[in-house]
């Protein structure tokens, strides 16, 4: 008996690994009705699907949220695409779901999808073909129903943007039989027209509502347009071919008008900005020239004729200034070398000690008599003293070592 005992785990292992080999459970469709549905802040959708006889439990992970295109809410009727499969801590089976949509649609989704892939082999849905939006438009085309708040959401944001917009609206039936026609033949009026940007969409809806925008005819009118067209359809998590095969898809009408028409008050607040850039770049352009102005004027002032005249004069003049006060200064050493020199000159003039009582004398022919042999007897003399001269003659002549004796000269 004990070797029949097993571990929780193991038959919880066990039993998921009978699910993971049954196909059919690996991809199956589950129509009910949705209760305790939480949106965990993960980004996973836990919910329950119910009958009349039993629950079920569902998860759809925040990887697979791409296959659900509106918000889950209690009391929805749905039908959940996924696997089934075994949550092993727990033991307990639940529906792993991959794609959502409302009870009815399901076959409209298949064939959106199978259109989708078609049109997109056929390369409708190529960037290279995308037209760019204008940024500046004059007149703005619209292809909607002409009443409901699509139409109204358009005109007042865009009025609201640019006042000076034209916006040409085209009434067509946005849903029922009529709507493909009416769409297509809104899209070329307004191409003949000329506007500048167009604007194909209505408000949100269910899938059946919005299926006229899904139709092949309307994308290819949308694809042929050589005006660039904006999609608008539905709420933002609405997705249909048009939103495809336009040159831009919009989220809502309300983001489709934000996004054709510019804001005339910001593009005026950005010419202000250029406005005022551009004055200040001249301003401090117009400085600098006048500064370089002024200092051209300076320099051709200094390089003038009469500058540099002046210039040169005022040089001179200093030259000569300072030519005169060395030419002062050199006379007033000169004149106090000569001063020293008359005072040495003084002190050895010869008249300096005839004043002092000595005498000069010399011969006949001039010459200093400094020698009592240089005279003879009878010779005649001239004695220079102090205020004339004497003429003398030459009595007796006396050496010193002879004793004087009385004589006259």
């Amino acid at each position: 008996m004990r070797q029949n005992v097993y571990t929780v785990a193991q038959i919880n292992s066990y039993i998921k690994n009978m699910f993971t080999q049954d196909y059919m459970l690996r991809s199956v469709f589950v129509k009910g009705e949705v209760s305790n549905c939480k949106y965990h802040s993960s980004g996973h959708i836990y919910f329950t699907l119910k009958d009349a006889k039993g629950v079920i439990a569902c998860v759809m992970f925040a990887g697979s949220r791409t296959g659900l295109s509106f918000r889950l809410e209690e009391g929805q009727m749905v039908v959940v695409g996924g696997a089934i499969d075994v949550y092993e801590r727990d033991g307990k089976y639940q529906l792993y779901a991959k794609q959502i949509v409302l009870d009815g649609a399901g076959v409209l989704y298949e064939k959106f999808d199978r259109m989708k892939r078609r049109l997109e082999e056929m390369g409708m849905f190529a960037p290279e073909y995308k037209q760019p939006i204008p940024r500046y438009i004059r007149t703005l085309g619209v292809v909607t129903a002409p009443t409901g708040a699509a139409v109204r959401d358009i005109i007042n944001i865009a009025t609201r943007r640019n006042p000076y917009v034209q916006i040409i609206v085209y009434p067509a039936i946005v849903q029922g039989e009529q709507a493909v026609p009416s769409i297509i033949n809104g899209i070329r009026a307004l191409e003949h027209l000329g506007v500048d940007v167009m604007i194909v969409g209505r408000g949100g809806g269910s899938i059946e509502d919005l299926w006229a925008f899904n139709e092949e005819a309307v994308a290819q009118a949308v694809f042929d347009c050589q005006i660039p067209v904006i999609s608008a359809v539905g709420h933002e998590t609405d997705t249909t071919i048009t939103d495809f095969v336009a040159d831009l898809r919009a989220p809502t009408p309300s983001a489709a008008a934000e996004l054709a028409v510019y804001d005339y008050a910001q593009l005026m607040e950005r010419f202000a900005v250029y406005q005022s850039t551009l004055n200040h770049a001249m301003q401090t352009q117009l400085r600098k020239q006048q500064n370089r102005l002024e200092g051209q004027k300076l320099r051709l002032k200094y390089l003038s004729p009469v500058s540099q005249i002046q210039q040169k004069r005022t040089y001179c003049m200093d030259l000569e200034g300072r030519l005169t006060g060395q030419m002062n200064r050199a006379l007033t050493k000169q004149r106090h070398r000569m001063a020293l020199y008359a005072e040495k000159l003084k002190g050895l003039s010869p008249l300096e000690k005839l004043s002092q009582g000595y005498a000069y004398v010399e011969g006949a022919d001039h010459k200093v008599i400094n020698d009592v042999h240089k005279v003879r007897p009878g010779d005649l003399l001239r004695i220079y003293v102090k205020n004339g001269t004497i003429q003398a003659k030459v009595n007796q002549i006396v050496s010193p070592n002879e004793r004087a004796g009385e004589g006259n000269i």
